[in-house]
């Protein structure tokens, strides 16, 4: 199915060069006085390797169908992580290197769908939003209200987000998956 390059979004899989590839940015340029063009990072799923490509805004490009399984998240061991089937029960593992970026969301029992083109898994679609517990952030201040101030928290999977000055250890708060960027308590 050929998509034009301005529908691009990150997570989708695409074939490019004859090679199916995961799309894991997309940024829409317009400069001066030139043509807008799709500045877009891409990662080879037979290879593993990552770098950008430059579409033009009316680049035909052939969006690859995959088939998406509703999966739980178990857990790591290294570089490898475990997802079940939650219909059959049956387990399969991606590396870290194909989960990419991913990883940083990924906490135990959590339920995701997990992309398979020809009965290989590629990759995983995210949920909108994740709870995640904060692990470790500077004292909270009591008089703190909502304001533009922000400081780094550490989550439950080590990823760090900055997030309001009344946010205190231990506390759940939601993630966007999209940006990495603090929404709200929970």
């Amino acid at each position: 199915m050929a998509i034009p390059a301005t529908q691009l979004r990150p997570g989708m899989v695409i074939k490019h060069n004859n090679d199916l590839h995961s799309v894991f940015s997309v940024e829409h340029r317009t400069p001066g006085n030139l043509r807008a063009f799709i500045q877009a990072k891409l990662r080879n799923l037979r290879t593993g390797a990552m770098f950008e490509h430059r579409f033009r805004s009316a680049d035909a490009i052939e969006k690859v169908t995959v088939d998406e399984v509703e999966m739980q998240y178990l857990y790591n061991d290294g570089d490898d992580y475990y997802f079940m089937n939650t219909e059959n029960y049956e387990q399969t593992h991606l590396r870290r290197d194909v989960l990419g970026d991913a990883v940083d969301y990924l906490i135990p029992n959590l339920q995701i769908e997990v992309e398979f083109f020809d009965g290989k898994p590629v990759g995983v679609e995210l949920p909108q939003t994740i709870e995640m517990t904060v692990v470790e952030t500077e004292p909270g201040l009591k008089s703190a209200t909502a304001s533009s101030v922000t400081k780094p928290a550490k989550l439950e999977t080590g990823l760090v987000v900055q997030v309001p000055p009344f946010i205190n250890e231990g506390e759940k708060i939601r993630v966007d998956t999209s940006q990495g960027a603090y929404l709200s308590r929970a």
